[in-house]
């Protein structure tokens, strides 16, 4: 266990004597899963997912002001600004699994800092803190393409929601009930504030995976709902990306759509696992893509790609975020293709 049982007690201590927690959260099904988990431990506090860009920065300064929580917990964010920290002047505790990063005035938990290769999803270590709901540590883990040690006791106690024979992450996203929970967790999360706030707190008060996937309660008719029409717009998107024969499959789309750029290469990547995948969405004169592969080490090259153009990204190895401006990305797009050709070598 890389975040050792200290840790995962200090980290329980800091949760439960705060009296009013605000929960900052990647806008992705790890980031809300971990949230989830956390707030339903305690039941108090307000949880606002993190859209739109990388970092938690001073920007979200007011959000924390206006709320005037105890404590701020930090859930999935790869990158906290320093100024953010200095700014909201409270204490701020950080769960994360993204490569670490140094900062002052932060309780920090990360399991990379004691093992370099367990980058374990967010929402597992949030479940080992409070030993909540199972489903929706399972939610979280298999969205972010995990399998976690506790798969057994999910199947006993879900029955059908994950066959014995799906063994992949892959797999489990694509082709098992806990995966398409999954990907509606994401979709929720698509669209206006107000409405994915409003689905945020539907969720806190949903039992089991069943009320949402047989749609067996009014809440969970309510997320079904509300995710269908976002899925029937992601389809839409799908249905019109062609892979050709280079090794990178490249899909840019406008802005007049939603964000689907993580799920779209997620599902092209299962589909074609022999491509490097990029999937852009222009807007205000970027081009945001969200970037995967299954046989190349992508940070080391996107780094390369952007190195003096205006643009920034990284993640893990097989799946990294780029935002690069519009007049840049055609370069970028060159000097991808130039440095997976070496790592290929």
């Amino acid at each position: 266990m890389s975040l050792s049982e200290k840790e995962i007690s200090e980290f329980r201590v800091l949760l439960e004597s705060s009296e009013k927690p605000f929960f900052m959260f990647d806008d992705d099904p790890d980031g809300l899963c971990s949230f989830l988990l956390l707030y339903r431990a305690v039941m108090r506090g307000r949880g606002l997912p993190i859209k739109a860009r990388p970092a938690l920065d001073e920007s979200f300064v007011r959000k924390v002001v206006d709320y005037s929580p105890d404590r701020v917990f930090v859930l999935d964010k790869p990158l906290v600004t320093q100024e953010f920290i200095d700014e909201v002047n409270r204490d701020v505790v950080w769960l994360d699994h993204h490569p670490p990063v140094k900062r002052r005035k932060v309780k920090y938990f990360n399991p990379m800092l004691n093992n370099a290769n367990d980058n374990r999803p967010t929402s597992y270590w949030a479940y080992k803190i409070v030993d909540g709901d199972l489903w929706v540590a399972m939610t979280g883990c298999v969205a972010d393409w995990h399998i976690p040690d506790f798969v057994g006791e999910f199947r006993k106690k879900h029955p059908g929601l994950l066959p014995e024979n799906i063994r992949k992450p892959e797999d489990a996203l694509f082709k098992s009930r806990i995966g398409e929970l999954a990907r509606i967790f994401s979709f929720v999360l698509k669209g206006k504030t107000k409405e994915v706030l409003q689905s945020i707190k539907v969720l806190t008060r949903i039992k089991s995976p069943e009320e949402i996937l047989d749609q067996t309660t009014a809440q969970g008719k309510f997320i079904w709902k509300r995710q269908k029409r976002i899925h029937d717009e992601y389809r839409e998107i799908l249905s019109g990306i062609k892979v050709g024969e280079d090794k990178i499959a490249v899909h840019i789309y406008k802005a007049n759509k939603m964000s689907f750029t993580s799920e779209l290469s997620n599902e092209i990547i299962y589909r074609h696992p022999d491509k490097i995948v990029i999937i852009g969405r222009e807007k205000s004169g970027e081009i945001k893509s969200s970037i995967r592969s299954s046989d190349v080490k992508l940070p080391p090259i996107i780094e390369k790609a952007l190195k003096g153009l205006n643009g920034y990204g990284g993640g893990h190895d097989n799946a990294c975020g780029a935002c690069v401006k519009k007049e840049d990305f055609p370069e970028f797009l060159r000097r991808m293709k130039k440095e997976v050709k070496k790592a290929l070598i």
